[in-house]
């Protein structure tokens, strides 16, 4: 929408400006569609002349390094505990791997601050970051805990909803999307990996790894509850065909689509 509004030369979508940046985060862990979405997303940032950033940001390698031997920011496993109580765990990856990284990036790259350098007062919540969470996701819609920004959502403020979104990405843009989120995210359905088992079996290898990772080291600190990626509280390998009809989607006109989760 901002490439839209910068192409056209006026504000066709008022709640979105033409964007000084728009920032990626790689975390080394993502469907292919993701990507192809992500260099799709670049290219007509350079048709509007926004720039656009990719930031490396490697969860999936300090995952699987860190893991059991040292700190590494909270992923929201499904956890069960001795006495059969299920929980999960707190959710920390995308503020650190992504949030504030985008702030880091920003201070440094964008606004010339050396690192550690006293924030001034005439940039505190002088900058606005603009995230794409969709209207039915409004709960995740908070406030900002970084000095530099105020958060602003427009998709929940114009009421869009995913079904909305897939519709204007297909007919305006012509790509078909689907949900950005790594591939060991645990707010996964099952389905999802019953499908990248199947059509792409390198992530699904990767999701393999780090289920059998939490499987068979101890987290740091020690946790008495094991840890799933699955919901079922099942190790990847053992789902069944059953567990995997739990697929999100939604119609587009006549047609059924798979939101990607």
């Amino acid at each position: 929408m901002a490439c839209e509004n910068a192409m056209r030369g006026y504000p066709v979508w008022p709640h979105v400006p033409v964007y000084d940046a728009v920032i990626f985060c790689d975390l080394h862990a993502e469907p292919t569609w993701v990507y192809e979405q992500a260099d799709f997303a670049r290219r007509l940032c350079e048709r509007a002349g926004i720039p656009f950033y990719t930031l490396d940001m490697d969860l999936y390698g300090d995952f699987i390094s860190k893991f059991g031997k040292s700190r590494i920011a909270s992923v929201p496993f499904w956890t069960i505990g001795e006495d059969g109580k299920k929980g999960r765990m707190p959710r920390q990856c995308t503020y650190e791997y992504k949030i504030k990284m985008i702030e880091r990036f920003v201070r440094r790259n964008l606004l010339g601050y050396r690192p550690y350098e006293r924030t001034l007062s005439l940039d505190i919540h002088a900058h606005q970051m603009h995230m794409g969470i969709m209207f039915e996701e409004r709960h995740r819609a908070k406030p900002s805990k970084l000095k530099l920004f105020v958060n602003r959502y427009p998709l929940v403020e114009m009421g869009w909803t995913r079904p909305m979104c897939y519709a204007y990405n297909r007919e305006v843009l012509g790509i078909q999307t689907r949900a950005s989120c790594c591939l060991f995210c645990p707010f996964h359905t099952d389905y999802f990996y019953q499908h990248i088992e199947v059509h792409e079996p390198s992530c699904y290898a990767c999701a393999r790894r780090i289920d059998e990772l939490v499987e068979s080291r101890q987290a740091k600190p020690p946790l008495k509850s094991k840890l799933f990626l699955s919901k079922s509280l099942k190790r990847l390998r053992d789902l069944t065909t059953e567990d995997c009809q739990d697929a999100q989607t939604f119609l587009y006109y006549d047609r059924t689509v798979w939101s990607g989760f």
